[in-house]
């Protein structure tokens, strides 16, 4: 089972510098600080509108599925996955919700929130969360990283906004 962990100073600093923050409770198993500093890392280059940054955390070969869509396989086509989401939303932040490990299974939990803004925006604000189930490589990178969140909601707030009923 794992167990909750609470940041350090240093973690939550870096999380106000990245201009992200930590959610809910942290947790990993007996413990691999250098997983908590990927996805602490990870985050950051989320909020960091540096889609090819996001790309270095994934192995050469990695991939990134969202929800149903066929996966991006290496680092060019996780950049532009990335970058979709950045365009789309310029002032995006990802907050890292929690971490969770069991065996080699690794959730790592967001919230993202965002004015969609980018070119054929809605102006909408968005306030979503899912999870990316990754895979870890021998190197410690991602070598697969299935995301998931409510889509039909994401669509939802892309029309009405994250307030709206």
């Amino acid at each position: 089972m794992a167990r909750p962990l609470t940041p350090s100073s240093a973690l939550l600093a870096l999380f106000v510098l990245a201009g992200c923050r930590a959610g809910g409770s942290l947790q990993a198993p007996p413990m691999t600080p250098d997983l908590l500093d990927l996805a602490t890392r990870y985050t950051a280059a989320w909020c960091s509108q540096d889609a090819d940054r996001v790309a270095s955390f994934f192995a050469a070969d990695g991939s990134l599925a969202v929800n149903d869509a066929a996966p991006a396989v290496g680092r060019q086509a996780i950049a532009e996955v990335a970058q979709g989401f950045m365009t789309a939303f310029p002032d995006m932040v990802i907050s890292m919700d929690s971490l969770h490990v069991e065996g080699d299974a690794t959730e790592y939990h967001w919230t993202l929130t965002g004015t969609n803004t980018g070119p054929g925006g809605t102006g909408r604000a968005v306030r979503i969360s899912g999870f990316e189930a990754w895979t870890l490589g021998p190197d410690g990178r991602i070598a697969r990283s299935l995301g998931h969140f409510d889509e039909a909601e994401y669509r939802r707030q892309l029309a009405h906004g994250a307030d709206a009923p």
